[in-house]
């Protein structure tokens, strides 16, 4: 509809607009004039045209809507009645600390501030209110965070800080976990479990041991309790409130609402089953065997006679973030072909194993103190079918080499889409995003502190403006979708990982081109900027 694809559009912007055809400015005035220069009457009649449309289209999508609603409440059951109960009491706790605010400030003469005028929607009293309400709520908080693009920067600025909540639960309530798990004394497999967790996450904690029989060191990863339930309530409740929203503002549907919120949903279920990341080990230990690759680099043991859906038992790893750089220097002499090791691992388990690393952030990616590189946590995996990745071998290649045509015809490839594209056209705005990777705020942070030893540990850190990062490479998304371009999850993940990955290459070996560099081999026998 005319109407509406000129709504909001600026008159000089779409003069100038480098995908109409070349022309002078008054054959284009001409032009716009045979469209919209027609009476009012025609405006009209588009709208009500329009009207009816949605109408019909409401009316068409409403028993799939409340087939919808009906399935999501029968998988949540009754613990639905208990989430929603445990929601308002959450609601009221944090709107009892708005009102206590608000109260504050009635008095003042500078005013009431924004956050207060906003309520429970301003991203302050969001995010309190997600943390009240747990597991599920504050890995949205950290979807938030991680998606500058999606949401405003006020809310991804706010709830940066779930990354940081996640409360540990009392040893004793693990101890009755893994006793009801695995059905047998815990002093009759473990020779001790430690009672201080190393790591407690929003939805496991994690506890070293003693295996009794063998004398292994193991890690022992328990689901925290309940969470499994409360996790399919909330996100029921999450896709139903987003089927809602996508029916009475179908422009919702344009940002893929339900989408978006059917991919957390199976990816946090997933994160749950630790059988599933169980199987994803071994798939990677057996890819490391089977390439040769075990003196280049290790994942853990897992031990499944102590291991189950809710416990998971795996060997335990010693070494060093590959952000530690004063450890990595005592453990190796050359910090970058450490990181040349890792790439080369990492791209060949994209097209060599069934699943690849889909979360290799500081935590998850190790030096350990053999030289080899450590893989950790699997629970979060990706799988890539070869046309996707022939796609995105080229999408590498235009990206190293700089020729956005290429590049362009690779995401065309593999994005799906039901109209044709202007290759050139596309060009040119993926190569304005690119333009900017240059202006990249970058600088690396050393901090010195001296051990009871007296010996002086130097440990660096690469900080690099997240929100620039994450905004350029979900600018390709976006402006990909401008030409109706929808690409499969795997691509995202992958472009987090390679975010992850240049920030190794500016600390350990800050001259090298990751994309360019000979050493850096793709198992399809092609090597990236050698074309």
């Amino acid at each position: 509809m005319v109407i509406t694809a000129l709504r909001g559009a600026r008159l000089p912007l779409l003069l100038n607009d480098p995908k109409l055809p070349p022309m002078s400015t008054s054959s284009r005035l001409r032009k716009l004039n045979l469209r919209i220069g027609s009476p009012s009457i025609f405006v009209r009649y588009s709208q009500a045209q329009d009207m009816s449309t949605r109408l019909q289209d409401g009316v068409n999508n409403l028993p799939k809507l409340v087939e919808d609603i009906v399935r999501a409440s029968i998988n949540t059951g009754p613990r639905g009645a208990l989430r929603l109960a445990q929601g308002v009491q959450a609601v009221i706790g944090v709107g009892g600390e708005w009102l206590n605010d608000l109260s504050k400030t009635a008095n003042s003469s500078a005013g009431v501030p924004t956050q207060l005028q906003l309520g429970l929607i301003s991203p302050l009293y969001l995010r309190k209110l997600f943390e009240r309400m747990g597991a599920t709520y504050i890995k949205l908080g950290q979807f938030i965070a991680s998606a500058p693009t999606i949401f405003p920067a006020e809310y991804v600025e706010e709830f940066k800080s779930c990354f940081d909540r996640a409360p540990a639960v009392p040893f004793n309530v693990i101890e009755s976990i893994l006793r009801e798990e695995l059905g047998r004394p815990l002093d009759s497999i473990y020779e001790y479990v430690d009672p201080v967790p190393i790591a407690s996450a929003s939805i496991a904690q994690v506890h070293g041991a003693r295996l009794r029989t063998s004398q292994e060191e193991v890690v022992i990863k328990v689901l925290k309790p309940g969470i499994e339930d409360i996790l399919v309530a909330d996100l029921n409740f999450v896709y139903i409130t987003a089927r809602i929203f996508e029916f009475l503002n179908p422009e919702l549907r344009r940002i893929s609402l339900v989408g978006i919120v059917e991919d957390i949903k199976a990816s946090m279920l997933e994160e749950v089953d630790f059988q599933k990341e169980a199987i994803n080990i071994e798939t990677f230990r057996r890819y490391l065997e089977t390439m040769g690759l075990e003196r280049q680099a290790k994942a853990p043991k897992v031990y499944q006679h102590c291991s189950t859906r809710r416990v998971l038992t795996m060997e335990r790893l010693y070494g060093v973030p590959l952000t530690d750089l004063d450890s990595i220097n005592s453990l190796v002499p050359d910090p970058e072909m450490t990181l040349v090791t890792a790439l080369n691992v990492w791209f060949g388990s994209l097209i060599a194993c069934e699943t690849f690393h889909a979360d290799v952030h500081a935590g998850n990616l190790w030096l350990l103190r053999d030289g080899r590189i450590g893989f950790l946590d699997f629970g979060i995996v990706g799988r890539i079918s070869p046309k996707t990745w022939a796609a995105i071998e080229i999408f590498l290649s235009s990206f190293a080499s700089e020729d956005y045509e290429e590049m362009a015809s690779a995401l065309i490839e593999m994005g799906a889409t039901e109209q044709n594209v202007d290759v050139k056209a596309f060009a040119r705005d993926l190569e304005k995003i690119f333009a900017t990777i240059q202006d990249l705020d970058t600088e690396i942070i050393v901090a010195t502190s001296r051990g009871p030893n007296s010996r002086a540990a130097v440990a660096a850190n690469v900080v690099v403006d997240e929100r620039q990062m994450n905004v350029l490479f979900l600018d390709v998304v976006r402006v990909s979708e401008s030409y109706g371009l929808r690409f499969p999850r795997e691509f995202a993940l992958l472009l987090k990982q390679l975010l992850y990955f240049d920030r190794y290459t500016r600390l350990l070996a800050p001259n090298m081109n990751m994309l360019q560099d000979q050493r850096i081999t793709i198992l399809s026998n092609r090597r990236i900027g050698n074309n």
